[in-house]
Order: structure tokens, then C-alpha cells, then sequence
């Protein structure tokens, strides 16, 4: 590995400014050349870790075997929907608890 430090040069430092939409006027420019490259200097500690582990290993995998079928199939009536839900529906709408406002 590299031992050396990296810095940033005056053309990057410049565009560095053009993109965040700062002039070199409103600000010190060795303050922020030094804030620039502390910033550079993190990624050197970073590059030290190994990142030869795949992240995707941390969540489940699904395969495309398990899924269900893409079958349409028979929905419920809205007969039947109002007789399961018979005090809950008004109006052709089904009554729900208010969530927004008090109590919530």
C-alpha cells in the first residue's frame, strides 16, 4: 500500500467549489484545502479494512423457484364481503379507526 498522503490539488479544489456552488471569495482557501484533505485522509483509513466480503451475504436471497404462480384466481363477491364485515360497512365503504389527529 501507498504511504503516501494524498492532497488535493488547486484545479480540484476549484471545481470542488464550482460544484458546491461556493466562491473562492466567500471563504478561506487553506482552511478549506486542510478540511478537503482531512476529509481525503478518512478515505485512507477506510481503504485499510477489507471489503472482500460480499455485503449482499447479510440479507436472505430469495429464489425464483419459491415464488407462487401468477394464477388469477377467483376474488370475493361484495355480497359476501358485506355479510364478514357486517357493522363495518357503511355506505359501500368500509369503516375504519381515525388515525390522524388526536389519538394517534
Amino acid at each position: 500500500m501507498n504511504n503516501t498522503k494524498r492532497t488535493v490539488d488547486e484545479t480540484t479544489l476549484e471545481q470542488l467549489l464550482y460544484l458546491s456552488r461556493l466562491s473562492p471569495e466567500s471563504t478561506d482557501m487553506a482552511t478549506l484545502k486542510k478540511q478537503v484533505d482531512e476529509i481525503v485522509g478518512y478515505f485512507d483509513i477506510l481503504s485499510k479494512y477489507d471489503d472482500s466480503e460480499n455485503p449482499y451475504d447479510a440479507y436472505p436471497s430469495t429464489q425464483a423457484e419459491k415464488l407462487r404462480e401468477d394464477k388469477i384466481v377467483q376474488g370475493l363477491e361484495m355480497k359476501d364481503v358485506k355479510k364478514i364485515n357486517e357493522g363495518e360497512f357503511l355506505d359501500g365503504y368500509f369503516q375504519v379507526p381515525k388515525v390522524l389527529g388526536e389519538g394517534a
